[in-house]
């Protein structure tokens, strides 16, 4: 790659070619958790713009830009009171909507306040998650994927910071080969005390472990097909070692995983047999990035309380940044990466995703990278990156922009990780996977290609 495309696809502050582009479509902003508690308020930084989200005294979401209009005081630290977000410098009181409601220094019955007005964007709250529409005109519809379209029960919303460009992070999460290195584990536990976590449950129909897959079929028969939504990747690994009993397989098994590149910046994979999970990753600025998870499922509803256990204590709050990182080496220990883990650097996969990415650099410089077969989704998605920028600079609307009744058509996706025939895979899959959502109760058929 030229530097200079690694300039235009990677930058997204405002001005920029990837900005515009990426400005047009709804972006996670926060969780909904992170506005509970006595002050409903946080200053978030998205797309390299400083920002205020806040609850108004009707517990509706305002998203305004972070400097006064007044004299450009920093409103993180407004008050939230008389309906509104008021400046602690001269008391200007501003609507969920930017509308100025006061001005109390100004002489009374002045028109001040009428000429003034904060930036507000739109804003909407999601399964957890709060979205804020940055870009020009009307926001578009979103697509109805199963992450929108759950019971709030069936749902659990997470995030992350990493301290590196956007783009490397979504990358990680499109490339089927690493897991089998970067996650790899050299003893297995039992799945069924797997819950919540990715790649230690048993692959759907069988009881192989996940680990055990990975670490022993490292070269897997990868496909990328692009798709309304995105990109479809599947990873195909025939079995042919043993089984847990140590017995043989002939081959006539394949292990499939079916992950998905949903646009703009997000990707789509598998947790268990009926949990998947939709991350994006949102740019603060050019060089740092929150990852916003949304766990799905399509059986029964999630264990919300476990879930966010699991993870709270990875993380400081109540900025999400994760324990370990550049300053303490990752927790890396040598002795673990002798005989427990390919890294040796625990058990957290997001701690090895966010090792991976943010040693490439707070910019990864891909004009020194040589890509080979295994990275087919990566140079697939970097295209479709380049496609969609140059569109929104000819005037076009990007993919996934569309009216309410073609956004209502993308379902799903559906992610699959199961072991099945090897012959008529697809045809198998495809069959177990409409039955499953069919019986969901609130699952629909997944749209073209879903």
């Amino acid at each position: 790659m030229r530097e200079e495309e690694n300039v235009r696809l990677t930058r997204t502050g405002p001005g920029t070619p990837a900005g515009a582009w990426m400005r047009r479509y709804w972006q996670p902003v926060a969780l909904s958790e992170e506005l509970d508690g006595v002050r409903p308020l946080v200053a978030p930084k998205v797309l390299g713009q400083d920002l205020v989200l806040f609850r108004d005294g009707d517990g509706e979401l305002g998203l305004v830009d972070r400097g006064c209009p007044h004299r450009g005081a920093d409103l993180a630290l407004g008050r939230l009171e008389d309906g509104g977000l008021r400046c602690c410098f001269h008391g200007w009181l501003f609507g969920r909507d930017g509308t100025c409601l006061d001005t109390p220094a100004e002489p009374a019955g002045g028109n001040l306040a009428a000429r003034v007005r904060l930036g507000s964007y739109p804003v909407r709250e999601i399964n957890g998650v709060i979205w804020g529409y940055l870009g020009p005109g009307e926001p578009p519809q979103l697509p109805a994927l199963d992450c929108f379209e759950a019971p709030a029960g069936h749902t659990f919303a997470w995030k992350g910071l990493l301290e590196c460009n956007w783009l490397q992070a979504l990358e990680v999460g499109i490339d089927p080969a690493h897991a089998s290195y970067l996650h790899r584990f050299f003893q297995d536990e039992d799945p069924s005390e797997s819950y919540g976590r990715q790649f230690r449950a048993a692959s759907r129909g069988t009881d192989l472990p996940m680990t055990k897959i990975l670490r022993e079929y490292g070269r897997p028969d990868i496909d990328a097909v692009r798709t309304p939504y995105g990109i479809r990747i599947t990873a195909l690994r025939t079995l042919d070692g043993t089984d847990t009993e140590g017995r043989p397989m002939d081959g006539s098994r394949t292990h499939v995983r079916v992950t998905h590149q949903v646009f703009p910046h997000g990707f789509h994979i598998p947790l268990d047999a009926d949990t998947a999970i939709t991350q994006w990753h949102v740019p603060i600025d050019d060089a740092s990035c929150y990852w916003y998870a949304q766990f799905t499922s399509v059986g029964g509803p999630v264990d919300r309380a476990e879930m966010r256990r699991q993870r709270v204590d990875a993380v400081t709050l109540p900025d999400y940044r994760p324990r370990f990182g550049r300053s303490n080496g990752y927790g890396y220990d040598p002795v673990e990466q002798l005989a427990t883990t390919y890294t040796g650097l625990g058990t957290d996969i997001n701690v090895h995703d966010q090792w991976a990415v943010e040693g490439q650099g707070a910019i990864q410089d891909r004009t020194r990278e040589h890509l080979g077969r295994s990275d087919k989704a990566i140079v697939m998605y970097r295209r479709m990156l380049g496609e969609a920028i140059t569109a929104v600079e000819r005037g076009e609307d990007p993919p996934l922009v569309l009216p309410a009744e073609r956004a209502a058509g993308l379902r799903g996706p559906v992610t699959l990780d199961g072991i099945g025939p090897t012959e008529g895979w697809a045809e198998h899959w495809t069959a177990v996977t409409a039955k499953q959502r069919a019986e969901s109760g609130w699952a629909q058929a997944a749209g073209t290609d879903g």
